[in-house]
């Protein structure tokens, strides 16, 4: 179990690092394509791994069911643009650190707890701080990335409803292949505009790879070795794993205010995950069964790409819930 446990802290760790590091991908290709060629590749690369892993039976959804997945599927394309749009403007740290306050605010307003009031009150300052007027201060980039928050706010919402009305994740791969098809005539158009270089197409190819396939793959593997509540306070460290990956790769400085806020943001994320109650009990899942028969995978995290979750910690493949449903979450970050 020891074992198990470490191995699972260095796969939880690698696939926050490979997230963040597309994102970083990502952003060397913003100066040639933009962030909507990025988001229009990553949304296709979603889409097509969605589709292979899920298998959804698409002529089986009714008319009443296609309505929220089309909804998720808006707040797919929605989330990542404003994301990526945001990482443009206000660095990756910053941005990452923005989005995660969706997730914490559902937890946050979904509860009576005392301590989840403290946690408030808590995150509230540290929003300030980073939203604080300064010469260099890009309003339209915080907003982005607080459009963002909410985007991942009504992912978690709208998955509980994908998640009653559509078994495994016929509903997230439903709805990330009709936001990979509402992107084709949103790429061409930016592409055509700005031609493609070699480089840039390996970046933003890159980008969909590592802050989608790869967190889902190694997420899937990760939850059959740890508990889901660790595995959600682990992964609420991503916003210093991006403001580390934004300093490293792209040379994006913070200062120690901002360090301090991004800090007790996710302090927050961490204990409102780890306290949150308790939870039902988790059924083990066979290491060698085909993905496609568990999904959600029984596990106990919400990186794009989840079924009925109560809270998503890590954005958009793979997000998953604090409930222990793994949902398909990180198509969207």
């Amino acid at each position: 179990m020891r074992r198990d446990r470490l191995v699972g802290v260095a796969m939880m760790l690698g696939s926050g690092l490979s997230t963040q590091v597309g994102a970083s991908g990502a952003a060397l290709a913003f100066p040639v394509i933009g962030p909507a060629g990025v988001v229009a590749i990553r949304q296709w690369v979603a889409a097509i791994v969605l589709l292979a892993v899920g298998r959804p039976r698409l002529r089986s959804i009714t008319a009443r069911q296609w309505r929220p997945v089309i909804g998720l599927a808006a707040v797919f394309a929605v989330m990542n643009l404003s994301l990526y749009t945001a990482i443009d403007r206000v660095g990756l740290g910053l941005a990452v650190t923005l989005e995660f306050l969706g997730p914490l605010a559902v937890a946050l307003l979904g509860s009576r707890r005392v301590l989840d009031l403290v946690c408030a009150l808590v995150v509230a300052p540290a929003v300030v701080l980073l939203a604080r007027p300064q010469a260099t201060t890009d309003y339209l980039g915080i907003g982005l990335g607080l459009l963002a928050a909410l985007c991942w706010a009504l992912y978690i919402l709208l998955n509980r409803v994908v998640g009653r009305e559509l078994p495994g994740a016929t509903g997230s791969a439903a709805a990330a292949a009709l936001s990979g098809l509402v992107y084709v005539p949103v790429g061409v158009v930016v592409l055509l505009h700005h031609p493609v270089t070699l480089a840039a197409a390996s970046y933003a190819l890159v980008a969909g790879v590592l802050s989608s396939a790869v967190p889902f793959l190694v997420d899937l593997l990760t939850l059959r070795r740890v508990p889901a509540q660790f595995f959600g306070a682990f992964m609420s460290v991503n916003p210093v794993l991006a403001a580390l990956v934004g300093l490293l790769v792209l040379h994006q400085r913070l200062a120690m205010v901002d360090w301090l806020a991004i800090l007790v943001i996710v302090s927050a994320n961490a204990v409102a995950v780890t306290f949150g109650g308790p939870r039902p009990a988790v059924p083990a899942v066979d290491s060698k069964a085909d993905v496609a028969d568990h999904s959600p995978v029984p596990v106990g995290q919400c990186d794009v790409l989840h079924g009925v979750p109560e809270l998503a910690v890590t954005p958009p493949f793979g997000k998953v819930s604090a409930d222990g449903e793994q949902q398909s979450s990180r198509v969207t970050q």
